[in-house]
């Protein structure tokens, strides 16, 4: 099972190539989301050696910023930028559940998503950008990956119900216990206060998640639980508020 999970994640979360899952059921897709943050060490490393090479030749902390997000967006095939998209689309569109859903499934970007995706691309990139210019932009960029991913077994806990009986929110809604996402938020956070000094990568993590479950929560409350677009905008929220955390 352990296998299969850890493919399904590298192979949903990265653009690297690895064999197909021989089962996906609600044990392997829970798994998966609780698998992450290792399933997305190359996203982390992309990220960390490019502000690090940044720093080496001397780049503007800004632009260095911009290509280590770019590149975990390339990574990731842009796929929690168009759920963040999508989703801000779909809360923005109407108060009714099925119209909003209807237009986040239809997947193009209307005003409202473009300009949410405008504001949180701004938001990480200028608050790595600070982070490195503060002296711990390597650290920032690879724990910002690593603790956005983590969310998402925040997302899957037990209780959070699927907005849709298809779809991959239907596929993994619920599929992960509250201890086991509660575990990956404690060595998220406790890596961070290694990495850091420790009030500073705990609050940085306590932010990103902080950040993530405020989505969440708006989201169950308006379509009635989540979809794989919800997912998608609450990894993107917490990386900018694991960035922000960060940056000074």
């Amino acid at each position: 099972m352990i296998a299969d999970a850890l493919k399904m994640a590298v192979g949903t979360l990265t653009t690297v190539r690895v064999p197909a899952p021989k089962l996906i059921d609600r044990r392997v897709a829970g798994a998966a989301m609780v698998l992450a943050p290792p399933a997305v060490v190359p996203l982390a490393a992309v990220a960390a050696v490019i502000v690090f090479l940044g720093e080496l030749i001397g780049l503007p902390a800004f632009a260095s910023a911009a290509l280590a997000v770019g590149a975990v967006a390339l990574g990731s095939r842009g796929l929690h930028l168009d759920g963040l998209a999508d989703t801000a689309d779909g809360l923005g569109a109407s108060y009714d559940r099925e119209r909003a859903l209807e237009v986040m499934r239809r997947g193009d970007s209307g005003p409202t998503g473009v300009a949410t995706l405008v504001l949180v691309l701004l938001v990480q990139v200028g608050a790595l950008a600070g982070a490195i210019s503060a002296g711990h932009g390597v650290a920032a960029a690879a724990l910002a990956v690593f603790a956005g991913r983590g969310v998402l077994s925040l997302c899957c806990a037990r209780g959070v119900p699927s907005a849709r009986p298809d779809g991959l929110g239907a596929t993994v809604a619920g599929s992960v216990p509250v201890w086991t996402a509660a575990v990956v938020f404690a060595v998220l956070a406790g890596a961070a206060a290694l990495v850091l000094p420790w009030w500073h990568g705990l609050v940085a993590v306590a932010l990103g998640y902080l950040a993530a479950s405020a989505l969440l929560a708006r989201c169950v409350q308006r379509l009635g639980g989540i979809t794989g677009d919800v997912l998608g905008g609450c990894v993107e929220v917490a990386v900018a508020g694991v960035l922000l955390g960060l940056s000074f």
